[in-house]
């Protein structure tokens, strides 16, 4: 979850609850970053064999459509009080919908064309980024939701164990990110025991990054699944089982709608706290005193420039620069899963429910 700073730069930023999930290019050194990397690679595996097995071939190409859903749901930004903002992912809603494995194939492809063309999580810092909101958060947010289920099995029971489940993922989520960047400074210092990496430790990173997921992040997470399965139940019907769509009408409307909504999610957005320049952190004050060094890591580490920077297209309106950065990731999204559909197809057993996982 990408979190936002308006006004000057502060070092203070990330106690005061400003923080990432998205993480940027060399917060995380580049050995944490091969690890969560490495520990993705299985699970990508294990969930492309999941998928062919269990996600009937006629749903595969909707596998786009709600990748869509997750890269247009963090777009839409909510603030908290202090000028920090947040805003959901959407990965317990796709584990609900296609199974958690289909989730972290579809949440991982929209982190991978954000990171690419928009430059919205690190390039090497793409494993952590799948590792927390593909992996931890749709797993935890699914187990969650089964759980619950089995004990209210009511219509009105789904929504609430839904938005548990949502709940429990982000928050997840947003803990294991505050570790990941919390032992930075105890495991990477130079000589003279300067951090090379993010300089916060856990007893910074933790507290910052959970208050607002505990808060109004965690919130934004339950409306955005429960609205959109509700919706998705009325108008959708036959997603939920194991037959061919009568139509994509309401989901394409759903997602028309989101994209023409998305300039909502400036009206909260300011500078993304974490992107400024390097040099500028020596300077930066630090619970009363200034940090008085650049990490080295940060200041020699890698770089790269993305298509879109921040949503933002060259010799547009900001607002018209984002709806079309949304339709573009929206696009690139159906399109890839559109392409992979033949690839899974031979190894679909078309009986099962996407219901059922």
């Amino acid at each position: 979850m990408k979190m936002t700073y308006n006004g000057s730069i502060d070092y203070h930023a990330f106690y005061r609850g400003d923080e990432f999930m998205h993480i940027p290019e060399n917060y995380l050194s580049p050995s944490t970053c091969a690890v969560l990397g490495a520990a993705m690679a299985p699970v990508w595996f294990v969930a492309v064999a999941k998928v062919r097995r269990h996600v009937p071939q006629e749903k595969l190409p909707l596998l786009g459509i709600a990748a869509a859903l997750s890269f247009l749901g963090m777009m839409f930004n909510v603030p908290l009080p202090g000028g920090t903002t947040g805003h959901a992912v959407g990965g317990t809603l796709i584990a609900i919908l296609f199974g958690p494995y289909a989730a972290c194939l579809s949440v991982s492809v929209a982190l991978l064309i954000q990171a690419l063309f928009f430059g919205d999580g690190g390039i090497l810092a793409f494993g952590a980024n799948c590792f927390n909101m593909a992996f931890v958060l749709p797993f935890t947010g699914y187990a969650v939701y089964q759980l619950v289920r089995r004990h209210l099995k009511s219509p009105s029971g789904e929504y609430i164990a839904a938005g548990l489940g949502a709940y429990a993922g982000i928050n997840a989520a947003a803990l294991v990110a505050a570790i990941e960047f919390g032992v930075q400074p105890l495991l990477f210092t130079d000589a003279a025991g300067q951090a090379l990496y993010c300089p916060y430790p856990l007893w910074i990173s933790v507290p910052a990054m959970m208050v607002g997921h505990l808060t109004i992040f965690g919130l934004a997470e339950v409306v955005f699944t429960t609205a959109v399965l509700a919706y998705l139940r009325k108008t959708s019907p036959d997603l939920f089982q194991s037959v061919r769509m009568k139509t994509n009408r309401a989901l394409y409307g759903l997602i028309a709608a989101l994209i023409v909504c998305t300039p909502l999610g400036l009206l909260a957005a300011g500078t993304a706290w974490g992107e400024w320049d390097s040099s500028e952190l020596a300077e930066q004050d630090f619970l009363g005193s200034a940090l008085g060094y650049t990490p080295a890591g940060m200041e020699q580490g890698f770089s790269f420039e993305a298509l879109f920077p921040d949503y933002a297209i060259a010799g547009l309106p900001e607002a018209f620069g984002y709806i079309l950065s949304a339709l573009i990731g929206t696009a690139l999204l159906v399109i890839v899963f559109k392409m992979a559909a033949p690839l899974f197809a031979s190894h679909t057993d078309y009986g099962d429910s996407v219901s059922n996982h």
